[in-house]
């Protein structure tokens, strides 16, 4: 039987869209790799051969996971997404988003893998040409994560040209759903609001709350995924893929305070990023056949609804940062 393997397993992307191939293409076995630092054993499909591994620190386990199971398809969807953060953790953001992509490209070279499907970020482009990012532009990210995942964008295509490797590279926009980590105080600012309010806290923007974004829920991205893996129009190429309307953040705030039936919003000192993160979706429709079936308010119904059922784990915050110089007051231990 022929296998995809998935990186970040335990993770939204990465476990929603193992529970879909199960599903959906039984003729393959999943093969999944995480070492739960984001993610929750009990995300990951009972189905899924399942390795709990690092891809920074155990390069010898993951060349005997692609040795073993011989992938077809690989889903890179493993990372540290904070982009917030990532200032002041530069070394573990290079480590775990950078290396952790050449040890996969090196894999999937050496294994003669079909097609590699990377997710990349919408950081990448910065704050882009008036703040709406379509895939002709050239990136400038502000963030050591967006340096990091530009980077391994560049270096998958170096690998297409100098080794043949096909690839489709993703910018997914702001993804949330059920399964999502929202335990992390750093980074998925939907979940983070959902904690808060789960914990008798108010519901915190940083700055104005005039920052605009498209989010995506989850459920409407996963046979797209597909399709970026098989698909003869997704060889080689670069697509934003998610929501296509934008929202400010104030906004989406108000939205689930409405679903929530309560809540408190509260605005903190602003941080450095991006005011205004519009991407363009008509690509992911043409070649992924994207359909945005679920508006940002059904969406946060069901995130809620699963969020009210999960655990009252221990938040994830921490304990020491590489860089403290400029960190901001909220983030202070």
């Amino acid at each position: 039987m022929s296998s995809i393997l998935i990186t970040g397993v335990a993770g939204l992307i990465g476990s929603r869209f193992a529970d879909w191939l199960i599903e959906n293409k039984p003729e393959y076995t999943v093969v999944g790799i995480d070492d739960m630092s984001g993610g929750y054993k009990e995300n990951i499909h009972e189905k899924v051969v399942f390795y709990q591994t690092n891809l920074v620190s155990d390069v010898k386990e993951v060349e005997k996971i692609f040795n073993k199971h011989q992938p077809t398809y690989v889903f890179h969807f493993a990372a540290y997404a904070a982009e917030g953060l990532s200032p002041f953790i530069r070394t573990y953001n290079y480590d775990n988003n950078l290396r952790a992509t050449a040890l996969i490209v090196n894999e999937c070279i050496k294994n003669n893998v079909k097609r590699l499907v990377f997710t990349s970020t919408l950081a990448v482009y910065g704050e882009g040409y008036g703040g709406v990012f379509n895939e002709e532009q050239i990136p400038k990210p502000i963030d050591p994560y967006g340096v990091a995942k530009y980077a391994c964008e560049m270096d998958i295509q170096i690998a297409g040209e100098q080794h043949n490797l096909d690839w489709c590279i993703i910018r997914p926009h702001n993804v949330y759903g059920i399964k999502q980590n929202i335990w992390d105080k750093y980074r998925n600012v939907l979940g983070i609001w959902m904690y808060q309010y789960l914990n008798n806290e108010k519901l915190t923007i940083f700055g104005d709350g005039l920052q605009t974004r498209a989010f995506s829920f989850i459920d409407d991205t996963l046979e797209p995924f597909w399709n970026a893996a098989v698909l003869p129009e997704a060889s080689k190429e670069i697509i934003n893929l998610g929501g296509i309307k934008e929202y400010s953040i104030k906004h989406a705030a108000e939205i689930l305070v409405k679903i929530l039936g309560g809540g408190e919003i509260e605005y903190l000192e602003a941080r450095h990023e991006v005011k205004h993160s519009i991407p363009t979706w008509e690509k992911s429709v043409e070649l992924l056949n994207f359909k945005h079936t679920t508006d940002l308010e059904d969406g946060l119904t069901k995130m809620w609804e699963w969020a009210q059922t999960q655990p009252n784990r221990e938040r994830f915050v921490w304990p020491t940062y590489e860089l403290e110089k400029g960190i901001y007051q909220f983030w202070k231990n």
